[in-house]
C-alpha cells in the first residue's frame, strides 16, 4: 500500500498538516526537508518552531545515539538519572544563573500544553482563587485548561464543553494603537460592577504566534506586569513558540526588563525535535505536594539528553541570539520592501526577530501564497483566526543563500497568488 494511501485509509480526520503539504517526506536535514522520491523542500516552517536548530543536526544527533548506544534509561517518570541531574545543571548554569533568575525547574508532562496545564495549577494553588485573565487572540494548548485560555473560537468548540474561570481581556494594539488596553483591563478590575472578578493569574504571549503574529510593546508588558503585582496576580508568560530564541535572546521578554513568576517553555527545548517541556516557578510559588501533579512522560531522558547539548552549542554566549536579530532584522526589512513593491497585496509586516509574518486584507490570500509555495518546494504556514497571516519561521541556523532562496519563492509564488486572484 502507498503511504499516502495508508494515512488517508487509517488515520482520523483531525489531520491538518498533511492536507496543506500533500506529500511524503521522509528524511530531513537542516533547513530541508525530503520527500519518498528525494525532492528538497526548503522549511520555512520548522515544526511550527519545534526544530529551531534545524533537522538532524550533527552534534544533537551524536549525543543522542552516543546515549542510546550506552544502553542508558530511557523512561524513568521523574526518578533520579544522570541525563535528568546533567540537564537541571545545564539549565540552571547556562539560562538561569547568567540572568540573575531563582525560578524553580518544574518538568511536567512532554508537551507545550501540559507545560500550561501546570501554570494555570500553579496560580490557582498559590493565590487559591480560581479566576483567570487571558488576551484575545492568544493560544495556550488543546487541553480543557489551555484551551479555557485560548481565543481562537474554532478550537474551543472543539471543546465540546464549557470552559470556565477565565476572562478574555483585549491583547496590546486590539482596538489600534490610540486605545490602551491595560487601562482598559485596569478599569475592569476596579470596577466591582464589571462582573470581572481578582483573578489568580494571568496568562500572556509576547508575540502571539498562532493568533497572527501579533506583537506586544515593552511597555504594554511593563504595565501588564505591573497590574499583576497591583493586584496579587501571578504574571505568567507563555514562551513555548517564541522562545528558545526565536526572536532572538533565549527569552522572548529578556529585552523589556520583565520577572515573570512563571514561565512556560516547550517546542525547541529539546533541540532534536523530541518531546519536551518545563515550567519556570519562582521558589515562593513552588509549593506542590509532592506527586499532585505528574505525568507518564515527565521527563524523557533522550530529549534531556539533547536540551542540555543544545544549551552547552548555542547558549553559552550571546553569539548565536546576534545572528538570529541580524537574520531577523533582514527577513523583515525585505517583507516591508516587498509589500512596498506590491501594493496592490495590501500586507502589513508584523514580528519579532526569526517569527515574521504579513497580514493580507484578502483573508485567503496568505493561503493562496503557501499552496503557491509549496509547488515551488517551499513549506511556509498561515497564521491567525481566518488564516490571514503568511508566517515565517525559518530554522534560526538557516544558511544565508537558502534564506535568500525562501525569501525568492515567496515573492514568485504572491505574485503568482496575486495574478490567480485576479488582484492588481
Amino acid at each position: 500500500m502507498e503511504f499516502m494511501e495508508a494515512i488517508n485509509r487509517y488515520e482520523s480526520e483531525v489531520r491538518s498538516y498533511v492536507r496543506s503539504f500533500p506529500t511524503v517526506f521522509e528524511k530531513a536535514r537542516g533547513s530541508y526537508l525530503y520527500n519518498t522520491d528525494g525532492t528538497a523542500y526548503l522549511d520555512f516552517f520548522a515544526g511550527a518552531s519545534v526544530m529551531n536548530y534545524g533537522h538532524n543536526h550533527p552534534e544533537l544527533k551524536k549525543a543522542l545515539i552516543d546515549y542510546l548506544e550506552g544502553d542508558n534509561i530511557t523512561h524513568s517518570l521523574d526518578m533520579a538519572s544522570v541525563a535528568r541531574a546533567e540537564f537541571l545543571q545545564a539549565y540552571y548554569d547556562i539560562i538561569l544563573a547568567p540572568r540573575g533568575m531563582n525560578h524553580r525547574i518544574q518538568i511536567p508532562g512532554p508537551t507545550g500544553t501540559n507545560a500550561v496545564e501546570s501554570a494555570l495549577k500553579i496560580a490557582r494553588k498559590a493565590k487559591q482563587r480560581e479566576g483567570f485573565v487571558a488576551f484575545t487572540n492568544a493560544f495556550h494548548g488543546m487541553t480543557l485548561g489551555s484551551l479555557s485560555v485560548t481565543g481562537n473560537q474554532f478550537k474551543r468548540d472543539g471543546a465540546g464543553v464549557p470552559l470556565s474561570n477565565t476572562a478574555s481581556m483585549p491583547y496590546d494594539s486590539y482596538f489600534g494603537d490610540e486605545f490602551d488596553t491595560i487601562d482598559y483591563f485596569e478599569k475592569m478590575l476596579a470596577d466591582g460592577g464589571s462582573g470581572v472578578g481578582i483573578p489568580a493569574g494571568v496568562i500572556v504571549e509576547t508575540v502571539q504566534a498562532e493568533g497572527g503574529v501579533r506583537v506586544a510593546s515593552g511597555e504594554w508588558l511593563r504595565k501588564l506586569q505591573a497590574l499583576c503585582r497591583q493586584h496579587d496576580m501571578l504574571f505568567i508568560i507563555d514562551d513555548i513558540q517564541t522562545g528558545n530564541g526565536r526572536t532572538g535572546a533565549y527569552f522572548s521578554f529578556e529585552d523589556f526588563d520583565l520577572d515573570p513568576d512563571v514561565i512556560t517553555v516547550s517546542k525547541s527545548l529539546a533541540g532534536y525535535g523530541l518531546p519536551l517541556s518545563i515550567v519556570l516557578v519562582k521558589p515562593e510559588f513552588d509549593i506542590w505536594e509532592p506527586g499532585e501533579h505528574n505525568g507518564t512522560f515527565r521527563g524523557f531522558n533522550p530529549a534531556l539528553v539533547t536540551a542540555r547539548r543544545a544549551l552547552e552549542l548555542f547558549w553559552r554566549d550571546d553569539a548565536f541570539a546576534r545572528e538570529t536579530r541580524r537574520k531577523g532584522e533582514k527577513i523583515r526589512a525585505w517583507l516591508e520592501d516587498l509589500v512596498q513593491r506590491h501594493p496592490e497585496a495590501k500586507g502589513e509586516v508584523r514580528g519579532r526577530g526569526m517569527m515574521q509574518g504579513v497580514e493580507f486584507e484578502d483573508q485567503e490570500l496568505a493561503g493562496a501564497i503557501s499552496q503557491r509555495s509549496f509547488a515551488h518546494r517551499l513549506i511556509i504556514e498561515t497564521a491567525g483566526p481566518n488564516d490571514e497571516v503568511l508566517k515565517l519561521l525559518p530554522p534560526l541556523t538557516i544558511e544565508e543563500e537558502d534564506l535568500d532562496k525562501g525569501l525568492a519563492i515567496i515573492e514568485q509564488a504572491m505574485g503568482e497568488a496575486l495574478a490567480e486572484r485576479g488582484i492588481a
